[in-house]
């Protein structure tokens, strides 16, 4: 009697997830047929059909949806289990793979991979950059070990970390900068233009609740996948935007753009680390944790 093996688990979720056995193909890096085959056992062994088949792709049949959440989870635990292993080489001896999101990565990575290679030469630190939806189905299938995030974090399957405040400022074109001498009352942002980021940003939605705190605030009929783009627009004066302060060293260097404090209590979004409840990795997430405050100078709000 055979069984359904790892092998063919892990095909029959690239499969699902891309619908396309050419695309699924490549992603495993095998052959079709050898991903037909598999699939093809694979559902023999179970006696079901778990793909439709048809001219434009496949998609999962009804059995194939009940099979396909319950292969999500094994693979996650397959995934703790070999993370396991990697705790042989002592703390952030091994391998990490992180995700970050893309108003963080930019300016987090230079400083934190520079700590790493001081404190943890022997860590090997995979990263990968996405929004937060999509960070969290990768943390959930086990493709990533944490995922540096901002709240409020509306998942109930999911530990975090606090890290650190990151405090919002307001960026201006710089012609416009004098007129707002001195940090910037909240109430000043109802009476400006502001360009935000494109929807599945999470800052997107801190931007916004920052602006319904100060009034009605005119949000220009513009928006972009970087703050790097806003902040060209900013200078060219099509507007203003909110800056993260991480991330006021990598962009305030353009002459046309004034960078503003805002008025105390500043608006600001809370960093934090998000990983698995089962995660065998603790020791290794909090040693991680302490070492991305360090690297950007920030008191960790997560330390005892």
């Amino acid at each position: 009697m055979t069984m359904v093996t790892i092998r063919q688990l892990r095909y029959f979720q690239a499969l699902g997830e891309t619908l396309h056995f050419g695309r699924a193909a490549k992603r495993l890096n095998i052959s079709q047929p050898a991903l037909s085959g598999q699939i093809a056992q694979m559902e023999a062994e179970m006696q079901s059909a778990l793909f439709a088949r048809g001219p434009a792709g496949v998609c999962l049949t009804a059995d194939g949806e009940l099979v396909a959440e319950r292969v999500r989870r094994i693979l996650a635990e397959v995934r703790e289990l070999e993370s396991l292993a990697d705790r042989s080489a002592g703390l952030l001896g091994k391998r990490l793979r992180v995700g970050m999101i893309a108003t963080v990565a930019p300016y987090l990575l230079p400083r934190l991979l520079a700590s790493l290679a001081r404190e943890y030469p022997k860590l090997e630190c995979q990263v990968r950059e996405s929004v937060t939806a999509r960070l969290i189905g990768d943390l959930r299938n086990g493709e990533i070990d944490c995922a540096v995030a901002a709240l409020p974090l509306d998942y109930a399957d999911v530990e975090t970390i606090p890290l650190f405040e990151d405090p919002f400022h307001l960026a201006v074109p710089a012609r416009e900068a004098a007129a707002l001498a001195g940090p910037v009352p909240v109430e000043e942002l109802a009476a400006r233009r502001m360009i935000l980021l494109e929807e599945g940003h999470c800052m997107r939605a801190q931007a916004l609740d920052v602006c319904r705190t100060a009034g009605d605030s005119d949000l220009a009929g513009l928006a972009a996948t970087s703050l790097t783009t806003i902040l060209r627009m900013v200078a060219g004066g099509l507007g203003s935007t909110l800056l993260p302060e991480i991330a006021i060293a990598d962009e305030a260097r353009s002459d046309d753009i004034a960078i503003l404090p805002i008025e105390a209590p500043a608006p600001h979004r809370q960093l934090v680390l998000v990983f698995r409840p089962t995660s065998a990795r603790r020791r290794d997430l909090e040693a991680f944790a302490e070492i991305i405050c360090r690297s950007v100078g920030k008191p960790c709000t997560g330390a005892a």
